[in-house]
Order: structure tokens, then C-alpha cells, then sequence
């Protein structure tokens, strides 16, 4: 069995589209001369631009033109004539796209509203104890024996060089933002954690350009004598170029967890309003999940909110950093 194109979807959020590239690992192995394409919404291309299995990068600009963008992408896509279409998406744009795209063959959950026009779908469920990558695997079941691989970025030679003068014998890096407020460790309890690092380490702070204040604040309650505040100092490819050999990374359940499980680097990942059990977990060796158990509110929903709904925070406020080691 043989194909010319295939094209993988994923549209979501940053974290969603790295996972995704487990499905390009996969099938590369499997069918090493096929060209693949990966389309991704405007602003997240920027990760895969050195990937290597890449054949194009197809981008869809959800913030100005949206649905003008959408049919025009769905016109570039059918004179693609790809064999296959993969959706890892589940909602009606992509649905739109995949559906309507011409392709030979189809695959997608059963959950996206156009999913009655793809030949092959599965059944999306976080309740069930699988990985996401797994779920997205089970996609391409029916013509792909290849074992289920890992999602794989590929920071550039300038990105590891951009970052080599903050490699020193001894670092950390912590990524303490989140978009949602109940995905986000408390400031007290970062403060809390850095003040528990060895005294001779350095700490290097992560996020774009609108976390800064928040790394600010961080730094500033903080005793430790090194801490250097790289919020939207570095593309997310320097940052994942800098995570891979630190000592150990500290993130919330967001993007930069999956970064590190994409170049197999030291995460421990505190997991809040959210569970592990929703299938997000980081897959890199060295990994470890810290949360406070036994909360009967918890968890409270599959993404995060602006604000704790019972109002106490619970699952953030008494985290026990005592436990991390």
C-alpha cells in the first residue's frame, strides 16, 4: 500500500497541534516516500517550520477573514488531492474542511458535527484512561500497523545557538502562566518552589510577551539569588531548545508541557482544575504529574475557567510543594 499526500488537521490550541505530530512520526515510519502536510491555525506554524517530514505547512487565519479564510484554505486544500485526510479536530470549521475536501479517504471523530461525511471515524473520549496521542492514533487504524510514536518538534541549529549562554551546569526552567486562571499555579506557591531550589542553580522564567509581568512578580517575591525573567525573549523554539537539557522544567497543565514531552525533557507538570486522567499528560522519561487529590470539585471541567467556580481555588491554593522534588 502506497500513497502520494496525506494531510493532518489540527487547528486547536498549541498543545493540541504538538500532539498531533505523534500522528506524523507515525506515519512516516510507516510510509517513508509519502509526502505530508500538516495544517495548523495562524500563529502556531512557527513550530513546525524545521520539521523534517514536512512537505508544507497549511495555515488557517482564524482572527481576520475567518470564513472567507476557511473556503479559500478549502480551495487550496482540494487542489492538493491529497489521498488521505486525517481531522484530529473536532468541530464544524475543520469538519468543514476535511469533509468537503475531496480526499479519498476521510478519517475523524465521531464528535465533529460533519463527521457523516468521513469514512472512517472513532469515538473521542477523555473519560476512558487514553493519551491523547493515542485517540489520534486510532484515527489512522485501518491502514497504518506502525506503533503509536512520540510528538517530535525540531528546534534549528540557530535555536539551540540562541540559547546557548543560558546553558549553565545547573538550571531550571519555569513556565508559570496558563490562559485560564484555574490551570495556573498560584504566585505564592511558584514563590514557594523556587525558594526551595538549590541556592547555586540558575532559574529562567518562560512565556510570551504578556506573561512578563507575571515573571516579574514571580522574581520579585522570590529569595533566589539567580532568576533571569525570558518572558517573550524567546520564540517558542529557543524555549523548547532551552528546555531540553535543564535540570528540570516546571509548567502548569498547558502548551509548554508538551513541549517538553516533544523533545523527551525533564517535566514535572502540576495538573489543578484539570486530571490527569483527561489523557494530557507529559510523556517525556523523567516525568512527574503533581496535584492535590481528593477534591470533590475536582475535576471541574475539561479546559480551565477565568475563576475558580466554588470560589476557594482550592486545587491551586493547596498544592504541596513539600512534594516536589
Amino acid at each position: 500500500m502506497s500513497f502520494n499526500k496525506i494531510l493532518v488537521i489540527q487547528t486547536a490550541f498549541i498543545g493540541d497541534a504538538i500532539l498531533a505530530t505523534a500522528l506524523l512520526e507515525q506515519l512516516h515510519k510507516a510510509y517513508p516516500n509519502t509526502k505530508l502536510y500538516f495544517l495548523v491555525r495562524k500563529g502556531n506554524e512557527t513550530l513546525f517550520v524545521n520539521h523534517p517530514f514536512l512537505t508544507e505547512i497549511l495555515v488557517w487565519d482564524k482572527q481576520k477573514n475567518k470564513i472567507k479564510n476557511l473556503f479559500k484554505l478549502l480551495l487550496n486544500i482540494r487542489k492538493h488531492k491529497f489521498d488521505i485526510v486525517i481531522n484530529c479536530h473536532r468541530f464544524a470549521s475543520s469538519g468543514v474542511l476535511a469533509g468537503f475536501s475531496k480526499s479519498k479517504h476521510i478519517a475523524g471523530f465521531k464528535e465533529n458535527p460533519f463527521s457523516f461525511l468521513f469514512n472512517y471515524t472513532q469515538k473521542h473520549n477523555v473519560t476512558e484512561g487514553k493519551h491523547e496521542i493515542e485517540r489520534n492514533a486510532s484515527l489512522i487504524n485501518d491502514f497504518c500497523n506502525e506503533p503509536i510514536k512520540n510528538p517530535a518538534l525540531y528546534p534549528s541549529q540557530n535555536d539551540y545557538n540562541t540559547v546557548k549562554l543560558y546553558n549553565t551546569e545547573n538550571y531550571y526552567c519555569i513556565a508559570p502562566s496558563s490562559v485560564w486562571f484555574t490551570k495556573q499555579v498560584p504566585v505564592n506557591k511558584w514563590v514557594e518552589l523556587i525558594n526551595k531550589l538549590e541556592s547555586n542553580s540558575t532559574v529562567y522564567l518562560l512565556g510570551a510577551p504578556n506573561d512578563f509581568n507575571l515573571c516579574e512578580t514571580i522574581k520579585s517575591n522570590t529569595k533566589h539569588i539567580s532568576i533571569t525573567n525570558l518572558a517573550g525573549k524567546l520564540t517558542l523554539l529557543q524555549s523548547t531548545a532551552l528546555m531540553q537539557n535543564a535540570k528540570m522544567n516546571y509548567v502548569n497543565d498547558s502548551a509548554p508541557l508538551h513541549l517538553c514531552s516533544a523533545i523527551n525533557a525533564n517535566v514535572t507538570a502540576f495538573f489543578l482544575s484539570t486530571s490527569p486522567l483527561f489523557g494530557f499528560t507529559p510523556l517525556s522519561k523523567n516525568s512527574k504529574v503533581i496535584e492535590v487529590k481528593n477534591l470533590n470539585c475536582k475535576p471541574c471541567g475539561l479546559h480551565g475557567f477565568k475563576a475558580c467556580p466554588q470560589q476557594h481555588f482550592k486545587c491551586g491554593n493547596e498544592l504541596n510543594m513539600d512534594s516536589v522534588s
